[in-house]
């Protein structure tokens, strides 16, 4: 049930998110952590994903294990794609294997004409915040009062401000 250790040279496969996937994703709900930031897992969660013609739920698997599962949805009124999820199978927690899904995430041929991103996260989730400043995101200074959230944005190397930058 899952015992299956990528090696640390996996080949990385990025594909969307698909029904056969959920059973081992909801397995890591198990975790207190996961569950408390990202959860509940259940059903309608699935049939959200699956229905959804707006956001995209990507599964990242390594070796053929799924090692992470990253939703997207555009901000138009921004100008950026929102991270709206992002689990790491907490068995691999501190690993590099969150790293190495966002890296096999922007190598997308799709994704790499997104240049602007965003990420909203709880002030009481400290390791996420370490993740996505260690991945070179940017912390805006004011948390958000009403939701405890704080912004963190990315661009890529090379993106213009201003440039590109709305969603399809």
């Amino acid at each position: 049930m899952g015992a299956a250790k990528p090696s640390p040279h996996a080949v990385m496969e990025v594909r969307r998110f698909q029904a056969g996937d959920f059973a081992a994703y909801r397995r890591w709900y198990a975790d207190p952590l996961l569950d408390r930031h990202l959860g509940p897992m259940d059903d309608e969660w699935l049939a959200d994903v699956l229905a959804d013609t707006n956001g995209e739920e990507w599964a990242v698997l390594a070796d053929g294990v799924l090692l992470a599962v990253v939703g997207l949805t555009p901000d138009p009124e921004v100008g950026c794609w929102v991270i709206t999820d992002f689990a790491v199978d907490p068995r691999r927690r501190g690993q590099g294997w969150g790293r190495r899904a966002w890296q096999a995430l922007c190598a997308l041929p799709a994704l790499k004409t997104r240049p602007h991103w965003r990420a909203y996260v709880a002030d009481d989730n400290p390791q996420a915040q370490a993740f996505f400043e260690a991945q070179g995101w940017r912390r805006l200074e004011a948390l958000g009062i009403e939701d405890g959230l704080w912004t963190y944005c990315w661009q890529r190397a090379g993106a213009l401000a201003g440039r590109g930058t709305a969603p399809a």
